[in-house]
């Protein structure tokens, strides 16, 4: 299994700090944001490389990280070429880059860059090692404006996905979406199919929702906390609350 790491984003919301750093390399208690995301990937065995996209302008960024981490796997960037928001490939477009460039034939686990979680990776593996279909990973949302920003999904009771709509004007649950999922490796050739067709090729959440319209998607519902670091206040809130927790 391969693990993808989403970080070619340009962050323009959490301007003047991600002018010249990524978001994924800004810190929680010292450490970035990265590193936690790795430290989870770590965890699962099976996993035998870590792929982090990013873009052009933020190569060196990654670099000069790649040399400083010490964990167990080996990790592999990959530079997508884009150097400003107006050239970006997008979410989806930077996981269809990866798949072509390292011709990919294994089940992938994808987790964005950018988040920021207290669950428990090898949990969500072993939930997808029981039902061996692709799986999201969920949360129930209380307000109703998050929600509108998500994705959000209905479940039956096997906690297989009947409805997913990505950021919808009328959430018909609370159930949002997290950006982690896990795809078999029979799934990765329909990235190509979903782009092939005009599809969105930016929130990775647009490629599930249009996917388990034709094959079975099961939901792993999380213990734990999950922020998608996009605005200062969020990752103010972060830093806040996480100030003495995580270590």
């Amino acid at each position: 299994m391969k693990a993808v790491i989403i970080a070619a984003g340009y962050a323009t919301r959490l301007y003047p700090l991600t002018m010249n750093r990524p978001k994924a390399l800004l810190t929680i208690n010292g450490k970035p944001i990265i590193d936690y995301i790795c430290d989870e990937i770590d965890t699962i065995d099976i996993i035998d490389e870590i792929l982090v996209v990013s873009n052009h302008k933020f190569i060196n960024n990654f670099l000069c990280w790649v040399c400083k981490r010490t964990g167990k796997k080996k990790i592999k960037l990959l530079d997508d070429g884009s150097i400003s928001e107006e050239d970006r490939l997008g979410a989806i477009g930077d996981i269809k880059f990866v798949l072509d460039k390292e011709n990919i034939k294994d089940d992938v686990l994808i987790v964005a860059g950018d988040n920021f979680f207290t669950y428990k990776l090898l949990d969500f593996y072993k939930f997808f090692l029981e039902c061996k279909k692709d799986c999201i990973a969920v949360h129930e949302v209380d307000r109703i404006e998050d929600l509108k920003r998500m994705g959000v999904v209905k479940i039956d009771e096997n906690a297989r996905v009947i409805d997913f709509a990505e950021k919808p004007e009328n959430p018909q649950s609370n159930i949002a979406v997290y950006a982690s999922y896990i795809y078999l490796k029979d799934t990765l050739p329909l990235f190509d199919t979903y782009l092939r067709e005009g599809n969105k090729p930016d929130a990775p959440g647009y490629f599930p929702a249009w996917l388990c319209l034709k094959k079975d998607i099961f939901a792993f519902s999380f213990d734990g906390e999950c922020y998608d670091i996009g605005t200062h206040e969020a990752l103010s809130e972060v830093r806040k609350k996480f100030r003495i927790q995580v270590k």
